[in-house]
């Protein structure tokens, strides 16, 4: 682990590992805090290196400290998920594996619910991390491979690793937008031919709003030869986004459905198969807005939005019960679901279920107010029009 600050996440982070793994090695970058003591209360090795705007440069002087033969990588807003510890020793004991593909859920996260992230694999010699924002071991992992090709790369398809720290909050609090597109653009620069970092960058431009520089990245991106399958998908499908906000829906259209017919696992297609309903939905094809909901809950039967959404292409086309019944899945998964509550009391009222409504609308209202949302407001002003007080 590379940390600086992080005395209230770390205890979660290493208490997952805790048990797990033979040897912790925290590299501190900078801490004002008690993060070193913290660790060293979990019993990690801690050292310490002078922050220089390089995560690559700083993960690889905490491989120097590792002893053991295989490496797995956290952040302190990362947990190891306690179900995979078999499937993850079992993987390890494959004796062609120089790497271990994991799948991370992104809490919070506005787009994609699920990645793919290089963080298990076998110390070697020629093994380091590379690029100054997005670390990855993939670029020296590929050269090792070139050179020894007895050498395999694996995947676990269970989610390994939860991580929190995309949530919108976290990302303010951190400045993490600004500080990505410095070190990217300070990469992009020397390599203007990578297509991974078109993705990155291209896909940054896009979520602060440079929608015509994003795309521009993203189609140069698309135009490399030998792209691998993950590296496609996440090209296509920022491009459906930025399409998407453009409102030029049939190119956005043709991105995700390119992105869904690629070879990846089903998990990582999650937010393609969502956003593509909501596109559906949007230009009135309901019956595909309802398909692409039903795929993405048959991949992850877990997925809020995903029951949410169905909902409200239910509502539209009439089914009112299958309807109330998506929105009651949607909450059960996710409590604070302000949204479905208020879509929930609607079809509530639509169906003469009068104090069930009210009682789902005030659920609303509060979770709005929570979430210092203006549509508690308008929603308890709606309500007063039509002679309810909630």
């Amino acid at each position: 682990m590379i940390v600086k600050n992080e005395e209230q996440t770390l205890p979660q982070c290493l208490g997952s590992v805790q048990g797990v793994v033979d040897e912790m090695i925290v590299l501190d970058t900078g801490s004002s805090d008690r993060t070193p003591d913290v660790a060293r209360k979990f019993g990690a090795e801690v050292y310490t290196f002078e922050w220089c705007h390089d995560f690559a440069q700083a993960r690889n002087e905490a491989l120097k400290y590792v002893r053991g033969n295989w490496v797995l990588v956290l952040d302190a807003d990362e947990m190891l998920v306690p179900d995979i510890v078999p499937l993850l020793k079992q993987a390890i004991q494959h004796d062609r594996f120089v790497l271990v593909n994991l799948l991370r859920q992104e809490v919070g996260a506005a787009q994609s619910p699920y990645s793919q992230v290089s963080r298990l694999f076998r110390r070697h010699p020629n093994l380091c991390f590379s690029r100054p924002y997005h670390a990855l071991v993939d670029d020296s992992v590929a050269r090792i491979m070139s050179q020894e090709p007895q050498w395999q790369v694996g995947y676990l398809p269970n989610v390994a690793i939860v991580h929190e720290g995309y949530q919108r909050s976290a990302i303010a609090q951190k400045d993490k937008f600004a500080q990505a597109q410095t070190a990217m653009e300070g990469f992009y620069n020397s390599h203007p031919n990578d297509p991974y970092v078109c993705s990155k960058l291209g896909a940054l431009y896009v979520e602060t709003g440079s929608w015509q520089q994003g795309i521009e990245l993203l189609e140069k991106g698309l135009k490399r030869s030998g792209l691998n399958a993950q590296v496609l998908y996440e090209l296509h499908y920022h491009l459906g986004i930025a399409y998407s906000r453009l409102q030029q829906i049939p190119k956005a259209i043709a991105h995700y459905q390119a992105a869904i017919g690629l070879s990846i696992y089903p998990l990582l297609k999650l937010g393609a198969y969502n956003n593509l309903g909501n596109l559906r939905q949007t230009t009135g094809d309901l019956n595909g807005a309802k398909m692409a909901y039903e795929i993405a809950l048959q991949i992850d039967p877990q997925f809020a939005a995903g029951c949410y959404n169905l909902g409200m292409t239910l509502k539209a086309m009439g089914f009112l019960n299958e309807a109330i019944a998506n929105y009651h899945q949607a909450i059960s998964l996710n409590p604070n679901y302000a949204e479905a509550y208020q879509n929930l009391a609607v079809v509530l009222l639509k169906t003469g279920k009068l104090k069930d409504s009210l009682a789902a609308f005030k659920q609303a209202i509060a979770l709005h107010e929570i979430q210092s949302s203006p549509e508690a407001e308008r929603l308890r002003q709606g309500l007063a029009e039509m002679g309810f007080s909630v």
